[in-house]
């Protein structure tokens, strides 16, 4: 993420990071952060409640003012049983609050609140590009990556960019590494410059 915070600011963006772990962000979408209420516990209508009452936790609340400010999000991880971290889920799960990116007074999709805006994954796999191709051991990686571009990013709206992945660090060199650093630096200087190749 280091690598591709200093191309954008480069570009003269101003880099908001979110680092999950160092805030020692709370992943779970629990009950207790929303008003008592009688009954099952329903997160997304709870969700809207607080956003209408203005009741959001204040943990939330925050990030989801970051989220809104920003013109382009990137979300930078390491590849994790095929999907996201459980703590950037969580995020996800905490901060794309139904009322405030979608729903309620937003529609989905195009009519969701970060239309307009531009979202990027950039992370890490385990194993080679080979294993992640059409008959290679796990699949073509799009199939992994529908859910969370379609599902969670283009549902509140966001174009969807090209992810910039780096396959198997953990198995390279120092010089591959580096010259993968370089590819990411150069990938999202493109994006910085202009909107890029979209997905689908």
């Amino acid at each position: 993420m280091t690598a591709a915070a200093q191309s954008l600011g480069a570009a003269g963006y101003r880099v908001d990071v979110l680092d999950l772990y160092a805030d020692d962000w709370a992943p779970v979408l629990a009950r207790e952060e929303f008003a008592p209420v009688e009954g099952p516990f329903k997160p997304q209508a709870e969700q809207l409640r607080a956003v209408e009452e203005r009741t959001l936790d204040a943990a939330v609340r925050a990030h989801l003012d970051r989220l809104l400010a920003a013109d382009l999000l990137v979300l930078s991880f390491p590849m994790w049983w095929f999907s996201l971290p459980a703590v950037l889920k969580g995020w996800v799960d905490r901060v794309f609050v139904m009322g405030g990116v979608f729903g309620g007074s937003h529609g989905l999709f195009g009519d969701a609140a970060l239309a307009g805006k531009r979202a990027m994954l950039l992370f890490t796999t385990g194993g080679p590009s080979e294993s992640f191709r059409p008959g290679g051991a796990f699949g073509p990686m799009d199939d992994f990556l529908f859910h969370i571009h379609r599902g969670m990013l283009e549902f509140v709206g966001y174009q969807v960019l090209e992810p910039v992945i780096t396959y198997g660090p953990a198995r390279m060199t120092d010089r591959e590494r580096a010259s993968a650093l370089d590819a990411v630096r150069e990938s999202v200087a493109r994006v910085a410059a202009d909107a890029g190749a979209t997905v689908g």
